[in-house]
């Protein structure tokens, strides 16, 4: 089941969401920051206990951000561009209106 992660362009983002799963649900905790020095989003991923799964992934538009921690089974994420196609990676003003993060939790 795919879902749609709420994203902002606020530098240091934390919040949680409640993903629906074809079984059952899970409540992740996000974290997202802006690296004003390499010009790109840092993403965090925590359980519902705030104990941390994944930390330090970028925001790389297009491919399975979570393909390498698949036996975790949390799912796949992708940032996909919805807005203009010239812009290849999301910086601090494009985030949230030209990039969308979709997840999927088949559990």
């Amino acid at each position: 089941m795919i879902s749609q992660i709420p994203l902002t362009v606020d530098p240091n983002q934390t919040f949680y969401c409640n993903i629906p799963g074809n079984t059952k649900n899970v409540t992740l905790n996000f974290t997202l920051s802006y690296n004003t020095m390499a010009l790109y989003w840092v993403l965090g991923i925590y359980d519902s206990n705030k104990n941390p799964l994944v930390l330090g992934i970028p925001l790389l538009p297009g491919v399975n951000l979570l393909e390498q921690y698949q036996y975790m089974g949390i799912g796949s994420a992708v940032l996909w561009n919805i807005g203009d196609q010239s812009v290849l990676v999301p910086d601090n003003t494009n985030l949230a209106t030209n990039f969308a993060l979709y997840w999927d939790y088949e559990v």
